[in-house]
């Protein structure tokens, strides 16, 4: 599999892949970020054995793998420096939440040794202080190959997360794209709006901010998280969280129409109906 593995972008997501290669698959890993503080605290808590600042060093250290681990609109820039810098038969991966066009820009940076790659795992938390011990294992992982794509890359790549425990999933990018933008990436826009709305709702009476319950808590745990990485994966995704967002507004429209028309029996419906596929997910 691999032994020398490069992560670029030493945060939450990356720290805990760092980590995993180290304690699942027993790998070297170098750390690259652009804040100092993360390579010290990385190298500190032993979440990478080496580290640097500058995406150049990566050369000397002679790894097998390269995984991309930052904000998704970062990857164009990145993917062009790696072309410069990494011998032919490195790896390159990701763990970004947006595929699509994405990996084929990739590809052209990079040839058939790119393998788009998406944990379905993580947390609202920030920063590799915060990394999570397992945090893959007996998750999804999607790996979105395209006709290009090296089979021995692939096949490397896929070992790799299933050495973490995770569930690996093939998926066309494009098709990602589609399925991420309604099932993440509108829980998201709707979690972060939900909190704009409070906000809104509190400027003229009681500062609202101050009664909510466990429910409310719950609902917009994930506005928490890092406003750079979701301003980039709804940028990124705009077409498809575009279209999820049109379907909900219909939603929430009849929702508010048999509220306000007080039509009790397709009320009901509407909630058991709802109700009844929340619980199948569990």
């Amino acid at each position: 599999m691999f032994e020398r593995v490069g992560v670029i972008g030493v945060g939450f997501m990356g720290g805990s892949f760092a980590l995993a290669c180290k304690e699942s698959a027993f790998c070297k890993v170098f750390g690259v970020d652009i804040n100092p503080e993360a390579i010290r605290k990385g190298k500190e808590l032993g979440v990478i054995d080496e580290g640097s600042t500058r995406i150049e060093d990566l050369k000397e250290f002679d790894t097998q793998l390269v995984v991309i681990a930052t904000p998704v609109r970062t990857f164009y820039s990145i993917g062009k420096a790696l072309r410069e810098i990494l011998d032919e038969s490195c790896v390159v991966s990701d763990i970004g939440s947006v595929k699509g066009h994405l990996v084929y820009a990739l590809e052209d940076f990079l040839g058939p040794r790119f393998v788009g790659a998406h944990p379905i795992a993580g947390t609202e938390k920030a920063g590799v202080e915060n990394v999570l011990k397992g945090l893959y294992r007996g998750k999804k992982c999607i790996i979105t190959p395209t006709e290009r794509t090296d089979r021995e890359a692939k096949k490397k790549v896929v070992q790799l997360w299933e050495s973490f425990g995770s569930l690996v999933e093939e998926m066309d990018p494009y098709l990602h794209d589609h399925v991420f933008g309604a099932v993440s990436h509108l829980p998201h826009a709707v979690a972060f709006a939900l909190m704009e709305t409070i906000e809104a709702l509190s400027q003229n009476s009681v500062d609202l901010f101050k009664y909510p319950g466990a429910g409310f808590k719950d609902f917009t745990r994930i506005a928490a998280s890092d406003p750079v990485m979701w301003r980039d994966i709804f940028l990124e995704n705009s077409n498809n969280l575009d279209i999820a967002i049109e379907a909900f507004i219909n939603a929430f429209s009849r929702l508010r129409r048999l509220i306000k028309e007080k039509r009790e029996d397709e009320l009901t419906q509407y909630l058991r109906s709802a109700s009844y596929k929340r619980k199948s997910l569990d």
